[in-house]
């Protein structure tokens, strides 16, 4: 029992724990600075530029799959100018209108290529392919100590540990940056803080997390790690970095407990197979998000505030 789940259950684990807590970490930001929707925004851009990036080298390595989702960013924002301006529209109307063509582009794109070889279909890019990613070289709990066993890990490990690192990094170097920008842009810009630079970089990092997790939890499933444990994490504290730590430890739990959940789940109700991984993390981390909007600290204070303000 033990060999086999390290074969094929504690990749899969560590790989949701990964894209949960790298999500979680940059969706704290998004979500107090009120750019929610980026983060879907993104998941639908990048989809169309992996694909043809796929079509043009014949890989799906993460350089070619960054430099697709890159040209897919810039030309989506070319697109939504020329919508602003021909259609004479607001901004948000116009990058719906962008995102969700793109997104449709790049499903038709799936369903008329032969990309299904490489995982690389409409089902994988709604909710990727977390239950694939199996440990060949595995031979029980030896093998995490083991150097040859080591460097045979399915290459979204080191990928997805190595983009965790790099969020970190970008949090720790540009944090009184990310800090001023995200309270008080305007006081940041008069410091020389940059905030416009720095949520465009913040974005780009958003863009890098989202290529990286693609295959593992699709395009879609993403968007509720980046935003779900943030928001729970808000509703707990009002500090920033007690509200990161809330985060990574609902992202943590959801990644568990929701991939447990999925591989084991039914089968302990007797049913023959079991369910996506990725949709029971996304489950798992609204459910917390729920719990957190009824039984969080600053919920209850901001209705004792309201109570007292009508008194």
């Amino acid at each position: 029992m033990g060999a086999d789940f390290v074969m094929l259950g504690l990749v899969p684990l560590v790989v949701g724990v990964l894209t949960s807590v790298a999500c979680a970490l940059l969706g704290n930001f998004l979500v107090l600075r009120r750019q929610a929707l980026i983060g879907d925004a993104v998941s639908h851009v990048v989809l169309p530029g992996i694909v043809l990036a796929y079509l043009a080298t014949g890989t799906v390595a993460a350089g070619a799959m960054l430099l697709g989702a890159g040209a897919a960013a810039i030309a989506a924002l070319v697109l939504i100018e020329i919508v602003r301006r021909a259609g004479r529209i607001e901004p948000g109307a116009a990058m719906g209108v962008v995102f969700t063509a793109l997104f449709a582009a790049g499903v038709l794109l799936l369903e008329q290529t032969d990309t299904g070889k490489v995982h690389l279909d409409v089902e994988h890019a709604l909710y990727g392919n977390l239950e694939s990613i199996v440990w060949f070289a595995a031979d029980g709990w030896g093998s995490l100590l083991d150097p040859a066993a080591l460097a045979e890990l399915p290459p979204p490990v080191p990928r997805l540990a190595l983009a965790l690192a790099a969020v970190i990094a970008f949090i720790a170097l540009f944090w009184k940056e990310l800090f001023i920008g995200t309270f008080d842009p305007g006081f940041a810009e008069s410091v020389g803080a940059r905030p416009g630079l720095t949520g465009f970089a913040l974005v780009v990092m958003v863009a890098v997390v989202a290529v990286m997790a693609f295959d593992a939890v699709g395009a879609i499933i993403v968007v509720a790690m980046f935003i779900c444990p943030a928001g729970a994490a808000r509703l707990m504290t009002d500090r920033l970095l007690p509200q990161l730590a809330w985060s990574v430890a609902f992202a943590t739990a959801a990644a568990v407990a929701g991939y447990m959940l999925a591989a084991y789940g039914p089968l302990w109700l007797g049913f023959a197979s079991s369910v996506s991984a990725a949709g029971m993390i996304a489950t798992v981390s609204g459910g917390i998000l729920a719990l957190a909007c009824l039984v969080g600290p600053r919920r209850h204070r901001r209705g004792m505030q309201a109570a007292d303000g009508g008194a």
